[in-house]
């Protein structure tokens, strides 16, 4: 557990959404905070090195910008550690996370087009040995997963 001064819970509650769309965002986030861009950027290191915060940048809408699916393997379960590496290793994925199903690993794979979507997904077969099912979006439903914290 890392402890969050009132610093970090206002950098974290404060910019869990609307993250300063400007050229120089941490130091838009530093001016609100009152404090320096250069601690702005070190806290955020500090609680990405902990686990406290996993990814730091936008999230896009769905079809709005490029193209994205969530997909799934089954993985056999001595190689998972090694093929979740391998997928995480593509820039175009999000994230990875195990599911104790067949289909054991799950990712969201993100890129420009469709065709690059494609190349991606058969680039990770390529590097796997192993097939994808892709599951593009059919419905949007928006999941609000902001956490508050208490001051």
């Amino acid at each position: 557990m890392v402890p969050l001064d009132p610093v970090d819970k206002r950098l974290l509650n404060d910019f869990q959404r609307g993250l300063p769309l400007e050229p120089r965002p941490y130091q838009a986030m530093a001016r609100r905070l009152g404090i320096a861009e250069a601690e702005v950027i070190t806290r955020l290191e500090r609680l990405l090195d902990a686990g406290v915060v996993s990814r730091v940048g936008p999230v896009f809408a769905p079809r709005r910008v490029g193209a994205s699916t969530l997909a799934a393997m089954a993985v056999p379960p001595g190689d998972l550690e090694q093929v979740a590496a391998r997928i995480s290793a593509f820039g175009e994925v999000n994230h990875n996370y195990e599911r104790e199903h067949p289909f054991n690993l799950w990712f969201v794979v993100t890129a420009p087009d469709q065709a690059h979507l494609d190349a991606t997904l058969r680039a990770m077969e390529a590097a796997t040995g192993l097939p994808i099912m892709s599951l593009p979006l059919e419905a949007d439903y928006h999941i609000d997963l902001g956490f508050p914290l208490e001051l």
